[in-house]
């Protein structure tokens, strides 16, 4: 199964780069340029893992990273920022956030942590279905 991701970033520019680099090493991705977009299209469509920028005009990422857990707390969300503070690294990993990284980041970097977020979802995902094929069967008339 290959991962799909969403990248979520104001700068253009850099959205789209990375877009590219993923794509070439073979991940399904989409960009978006903001926290209320990013919102509105995991309710339309499934995402694995989320990149998302903190530092973002209107919706930052801890707000966003707030409103994607409470739309699917199973996506797993990586945080890259220009900007680090310690203060956001801990908020942002107390709301769920899988790891934080800062920009600019080493593809290859950023390549193992979308991995190791993958990982867990995937491994989360199955025992979700394997709970309910046995609640299935235990229900079901012998």
């Amino acid at each position: 199964m290959i991962p799909r991701i969403l990248i979520v970033d104001d700068e253009e520019r850099f959205r789209t780069t990375l877009g590219k680099r993923l794509a070439e090493r073979s991940l399904d991705v989409e960009t978006v340029g903001s926290g209320e977009e990013a919102v509105k299209i995991i309710k339309e469509k499934l995402f694995d893992v989320i990149i998302l920028d903190v530092k973002m005009p209107g919706m930052d990422g801890i707000e966003t990273l707030t409103e994607i857990k409470k739309a699917n707390p199973n996506i797993e969300v990586l945080l890259l920022t220009g900007h680090a503070s310690v203060d956001s690294a801990v908020d942002g990993m107390r709301l769920g956030a899988f790891d934080y990284l800062m920009k600019p980041c080493e593809i290859e970097v950023l390549m193992d942590k979308i991995n190791g977020a993958y990982e867990i979802k995937a491994g989360r995902d199955e025992r979700i279905r394997q709970a309910e094929i046995r609640r299935l069967v235990d229900r079901s008339p012998s």
